[in-house]
């Protein structure tokens, strides 16, 4: 099931983020992501609308859009990666609005091909401010 996050759910969301992100962007020191937790937590999930996937009573991914377009966030616990909730997810954000784009990291490429899969495209190649890495913009 997909429902919307409710303040409940911050501590799993944010448990799955870290986890996530961390194994995601592994050419990434692990400790920006940890810098990074309180950012995350305390002003993008809050300025997004996160969607939670839900199992069992068991959160087992998220997706977080922003200004109704921009998918800040599209992470599954590494647990349950592979069983087709991310899909779901993105499905879900796709049939709720009408345009969506992101940032993914280029060398990020199980998530770029991800997002190629679900119909999405490269508009723009460019550097993360932040972490300095190369990361594409893409659009569907």
């Amino acid at each position: 099931m997909i429902r919307k996050l409710e303040d409940k759910d911050i501590n799993k969301v944010m448990d799955i983020w870290l986890n996530s992100t961390i194994k995601a962007h592994d050419f990434i020191d692990k400790k920006y992501w940890e810098n990074s937790y309180n950012t995350v937590k305390d002003v993008y999930i809050p300025m997004s609308e996160t969607f939670i996937y839900e199992e069992d009573n068991c959160i087992k991914g998220f997706i977080s859009i922003i200004n109704n377009e921009f998918i800040g966030a599209l992470f599954v616990d590494i647990d349950e990666q592979g069983a087709g909730i991310g899909k779901e997810l993105i499905n879900y954000a796709i049939n709720k609005y009408k345009k969506l784009n992101l940032a993914v990291y280029k060398e990020n490429k199980s998530s770029v091909i991800f997002y190629l899969n679900r119909g999405f495209k490269i508009i723009k190649k460019q550097i993360n401010d932040d972490s300095g890495y190369s990361e594409y913009i893409m659009e569907i």
